[in-house]
């Protein structure tokens, strides 16, 4: 009986600027907090605290482009969380950063947008979008930002929109090129300000991963408005999982509008009276003006589950954003229904573990026509995929409650990764692009897929 081959090798990443991230040790891959991954369809994004590099893994021949982000030595500001963003044929690399940036570059390695979100570490970069269907009734892509005991929220075209214009203004003006490129070396002043939402999610303890599940329903008790309701899930270490109802709006209690009142104005005055007696020389270099914060809008609590001392480390969300698979600090991984918000499977152990959504083809049924070749999104079954390094395997279970479909060995160093979610795709005329999973394995530096089917 021949052997079943569960993964199709695909290129790799083996050159020699590895090394200037750790490559050529043993475990450089899963070892160093500080190194971030992100994979799109062609190229992965590696970063440590101060360099990002773009390694093209389908074209062993294509340049490797290295940015080096103008980050504050004062502030000893670091890259902390890294991720692609696709729209179509535009492909960008978001990084944050630990004074609470974000930082759009080109593939080429230009900085398109510079943005403060808040003066805190960014955790986590979450793209993710619903398409509306039969199950869901409204459509929402954004970019979710994770900060210790934050989220924010970016609407997915409000970032194309300033992407279309950066890179038609870059065709249409090529010739000027090197002056914009002189005006653009400030601290990100001169770069159009993206609306977003940003919420304080820490009633239950400071959380270390968050996501936004998607949109909810308002309160029994509210009127209806036109504004949105986002559900959010946090996972920390005081409370091991709890559940946000987010609100558009940023009302204020009293004495919040007082010292929003207060405080500006008694600052100003301050400022202006330490002008009066210490004037300062007028060849001194001027300070750069600090960015302004935004007001953090309504959250209320809606559940959380404390289990001392357990921790809740890392947190998936599946697709449609119904589940979430999260890992906690006692090696189990609890499956999450995020609209009942209640566990509905768990794992137990699975230390160190990681875990990503993908979808396999299912078993097609024997009266399905043969003339319809090309695989439909019915076709395709919900799997969780768990990497488990001390055991050295992948498992694959199919979701809800169904069974473990494959187990696959994986060398040790290895690292499960997904590429970025594409803005705008599977419209009804192009073809279901399933979710995939890769395994890049650190030593060899080869990138494979797991394969979508069973036989």
């Amino acid at each position: 009986m021949a052997k079943r081959i569960h993964l199709t090798e695909l290129g790799c990443i083996a050159c020699e600027e590895l090394s200037e991230l750790g490559a050529g040790k043993e475990g450089w891959l899963v070892n160093n907090p500080n190194l971030l991954c992100a994979l799109d369809s062609q190229s992965l994004a590696l970063a440590n605290r101060f360099l990002i590099l773009i390694v093209n893994w389908g074209d062993p021949d294509a340049p490797r482009v290295k940015i080096r982000p103008d980050l504050s030595p004062i502030e000893a500001e670091s890259i902390t969380a890294i991720e692609w963003l696709v729209f179509d044929d535009v492909r960008v690399v978001v990084a944050g950063t630990s004074c609470g940036y974000l930082l759009v570059y080109s593939v080429s390695g230009d900085l398109i947008h510079k943005q403060m979100v808040h003066p805190s570490r960014i955790l986590k970069l979450r793209i993710r979008g619903t398409k509306k269907d039969l199950m869901q009734e409204t459509s929402s892509e954004e970019i979710c930002i994770v900060l210790p005991g934050i989220i924010a929220r970016f609407d997915g075209s409000n970032i194309q929109s300033m992407l279309e214009k950066w890179f038609q203004e870059k065709n249409t003006n090529f010739w000027d090129q090197k002056s914009r490129k002189g005006d653009q070396e400030d601290t990100g002043s001169s770069y159009e300000r993206l609306p977003y939402q940003i919420w304080n999610v820490n009633k239950n303890g400071v959380c270390v991963d968050a996501t936004v599940t998607g949109i909810m329903p308002p309160p029994l008790l509210e009127h209806q408005s036109s504004q949105r309701y986002y559900c959010a899930v946090t996972i920390g270490e005081d409370a091991v999982i709890s559940a946000y109802r987010l609100s558009e709006d940023r009302g204020r209690s009293l004495v919040g509008a007082i010292l929003s009142k207060v405080v500006p104005a008694a600052a100003s005055t301050i400022a202006s009276f330490s002008k009066l007696i210490w004037r300062s020389n007028d060849q001194s270099p001027k300070r750069k003006p600090e960015p302004k914060t935004q007001s953090f809008a309504r959250a209320s609590s809606l559940t959380c589950i404390k289990d001392y001392p357990r921790k809740g480390e890392k947190l998936t969300l599946s697709p449609s954003g119904t589940l979430a698979a999260i890992t906690d600090s006692l090696g189990r991984i609890l499956l999450l229904d995020t609209q009942a918000l209640v566990v509905v499977r768990l794992w137990k152990g699975y230390r160190d573990a990681s875990c990503v959504f993908m979808e396999m083809l299912a078993k097609k049924d024997k009266g399905k026509s043969v003339m319809q070749t090309e695989p439909v999104k019915s076709d395709y079954c919900l799997c969780l995929a768990i990497h488990a390094p001390r055991k050295g395997i992948i498992e694959v279970w199919q979701m809800r409650t169904g069974p473990r479909l494959l187990t696959i060995q994986c060398a040790k160093g290895s690292k499960l990764l997904q590429p970025a979610y594409r803005f705008g795709s599977n419209s009804s005329s192009s073809p279901y692009i399933p979710l995939e999973v890769f395994l890049l394995n650190g030593d060899s530096g080869q990138v494979s897929m797991l394969n979508r089917s069973l036989s």
